[in-house]
Protein backbone atom coordinates (compact mmCIF):
# COMPACT_ATOMS: atom_id res chain seq x y z
CA UNK A 1 0.00 0.00 0.00
CA UNK A 2 1.25 3.33 -1.08
CA UNK A 3 2.17 5.91 1.69
CA UNK A 4 -0.39 8.80 1.85
CA UNK A 5 0.57 12.13 0.38
CA UNK A 6 1.73 15.07 2.51
CA UNK A 7 -1.36 16.51 1.37
CA UNK A 8 -3.54 13.40 2.31
CA UNK A 9 -1.91 13.34 5.61
CA UNK A 10 -2.65 16.93 6.82
CA UNK A 11 -6.39 16.74 5.63
CA UNK A 12 -6.71 13.40 7.56
CA UNK A 13 -4.91 15.48 10.69
CA UNK A 14 -6.99 18.62 9.79
CA UNK A 15 -10.61 16.38 10.30
CA UNK A 16 -9.68 14.85 14.00
CA UNK A 17 -9.34 18.22 15.31
CA UNK A 18 -8.12 22.04 14.57
CA UNK A 19 -4.33 22.59 14.04
CA UNK A 20 -1.94 25.70 14.45
CA UNK A 21 0.07 26.22 11.35
CA UNK A 22 3.24 25.67 13.34
CA UNK A 23 1.86 21.92 14.71
CA UNK A 24 0.84 20.85 11.12
CA UNK A 25 4.05 22.08 10.20
CA UNK A 26 6.00 20.27 12.65
CA UNK A 27 3.83 16.81 11.99
CA UNK A 28 4.13 17.18 8.14
CA UNK A 29 7.68 17.47 8.02
CA UNK A 30 8.16 13.66 9.63
CA UNK A 31 6.55 12.89 6.18
CA UNK A 32 8.26 15.29 4.00
CA UNK A 33 10.45 13.83 1.12
CA UNK A 34 12.88 15.98 -1.29
CA UNK A 35 10.92 17.98 -3.42
CA UNK A 36 8.01 18.46 -1.25
CA UNK A 37 6.78 21.86 -0.43
CA UNK A 38 5.71 22.24 3.08
CA UNK A 39 5.20 25.53 3.13
CA UNK A 40 3.34 25.73 0.17
CA UNK A 41 1.22 22.51 1.21
CA UNK A 42 0.05 24.91 4.21
CA UNK A 43 -0.71 28.20 2.44
CA UNK A 44 -2.72 26.23 -0.02
CA UNK A 45 -4.53 24.55 2.66
CA UNK A 46 -4.77 28.49 4.33
CA UNK A 47 -6.03 30.13 1.64
CA UNK A 48 -8.69 27.03 0.94
CA UNK A 49 -9.74 27.44 4.86
CA UNK A 50 -8.93 23.71 5.83
CA UNK A 51 -6.45 25.36 7.98
CA UNK A 52 -7.08 28.22 10.44
CA UNK A 53 -5.10 30.30 12.66
CA UNK A 54 -8.03 31.77 14.27
CA UNK A 55 -10.58 28.53 14.22
CA UNK A 56 -7.40 26.44 16.16
CA UNK A 57 -7.08 29.21 19.00
CA UNK A 58 -10.90 29.34 19.30
CA UNK A 59 -10.86 25.19 19.72
CA UNK A 60 -7.83 25.58 22.07
CA UNK A 61 -9.18 27.95 24.53
CA UNK A 62 -12.72 26.00 24.38
CA UNK A 63 -10.93 22.70 25.28
CA UNK A 64 -8.86 24.52 28.09
CA UNK A 65 -10.51 27.24 29.72
CA UNK A 66 -12.71 25.24 31.78
CA UNK A 67 -9.58 23.53 33.38
CA UNK A 68 -6.79 26.47 33.23
CA UNK A 69 -6.04 29.93 33.92
CA UNK A 70 -5.10 32.87 31.69
CA UNK A 71 -1.39 32.42 31.80
CA UNK A 72 -1.96 28.63 30.58
CA UNK A 73 -3.91 29.04 28.17
CA UNK A 74 -2.20 31.91 26.27
CA UNK A 75 1.61 30.19 26.67
CA UNK A 76 0.08 27.15 25.09
CA UNK A 77 -1.32 29.48 22.03
CA UNK A 78 1.98 31.21 22.17
CA UNK A 79 3.11 27.68 22.06
CA UNK A 80 1.54 26.93 18.61
CA UNK A 81 2.82 29.95 17.18
CA UNK A 82 -0.63 32.29 17.98
CA UNK A 83 0.86 35.43 18.39
CA UNK A 84 0.21 39.77 17.40
CA UNK A 85 -2.99 41.33 18.06
CA UNK A 86 -5.55 38.16 17.63
CA UNK A 87 -3.66 37.25 21.11
CA UNK A 88 -3.94 40.41 22.79
CA UNK A 89 -7.76 39.58 21.90
CA UNK A 90 -7.78 36.19 23.18
CA UNK A 91 -6.55 37.45 26.35
CA UNK A 92 -9.19 40.40 26.40
CA UNK A 93 -11.95 38.02 25.69
CA UNK A 94 -10.54 35.45 28.54
CA UNK A 95 -9.89 38.10 31.43
CA UNK A 96 -13.76 38.20 31.73
CA UNK A 97 -14.22 34.95 32.80
CA UNK A 98 -11.05 34.16 35.26
CA UNK A 99 -13.10 34.50 38.22
CA UNK A 100 -15.86 32.58 37.29
CA UNK A 101 -13.36 30.11 36.32
CA UNK A 102 -11.48 29.94 38.52
CA UNK A 103 -14.20 29.58 41.22
CA UNK A 104 -15.39 26.59 38.99
CA UNK A 105 -12.28 24.51 39.52
CA UNK A 106 -11.92 25.71 43.10
CA UNK A 107 -15.37 24.39 43.86
CA UNK A 108 -14.98 21.26 41.68
CA UNK A 109 -11.52 19.86 43.32
CA UNK A 110 -11.70 21.79 46.90
CA UNK A 111 -16.02 22.16 47.40
CA UNK A 112 -15.15 24.67 50.96
CA UNK A 113 -12.10 26.79 52.06
CA UNK A 114 -9.79 24.87 54.06
CA UNK A 115 -10.07 25.62 57.75
CA UNK A 116 -5.98 25.43 58.04
CA UNK A 117 -3.30 28.08 56.81
CA UNK A 118 -1.57 25.31 55.30
CA UNK A 119 -4.91 24.04 53.80
CA UNK A 120 -5.65 27.18 52.43
CA UNK A 121 -2.27 27.60 51.07
CA UNK A 122 -2.30 24.47 48.92
CA UNK A 123 -5.61 25.13 47.64
CA UNK A 124 -3.86 28.65 46.69
CA UNK A 125 -1.03 26.78 44.94
CA UNK A 126 -3.29 24.58 43.25
CA UNK A 127 -4.83 27.26 41.28
CA UNK A 128 -2.38 29.13 41.05
CA UNK A 129 -0.47 26.47 39.42
CA UNK A 130 -3.35 25.82 37.21
CA UNK A 131 -2.57 29.44 35.26
CA UNK A 132 -4.93 31.67 37.42
CA UNK A 133 -3.75 35.18 38.76
CA UNK A 134 -3.54 35.81 42.10
CA UNK A 135 -6.01 38.35 42.10
CA UNK A 136 -8.63 35.63 40.62
CA UNK A 137 -7.02 33.22 43.30
CA UNK A 138 -7.90 35.18 46.26
CA UNK A 139 -11.35 36.53 44.98
CA UNK A 140 -12.33 32.55 44.21
CA UNK A 141 -11.45 31.82 47.45
CA UNK A 142 -13.08 34.61 49.75
CA UNK A 143 -16.05 33.62 47.73
CA UNK A 144 -16.17 30.10 49.23
CA UNK A 145 -18.49 27.93 48.51
CA UNK A 146 -21.87 30.09 49.95
CA UNK A 147 -21.50 32.50 47.07
CA UNK A 148 -23.32 31.70 43.90
CA UNK A 149 -23.31 35.11 42.76
CA UNK A 150 -20.63 35.40 39.53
Amino acid sequence: MPEPSLKARALRYLSTREHSRLELGRKLARYAEEGDDVEALLDFLEKNNWLSQERFAESLIHRKASRYGNSRVMAELKNHGVGGAALAELKAGLADTELARAREVWRRKFGRVAADAAGRAKQMRFLLQRGFTQRAVRAAMEGGADDDEI
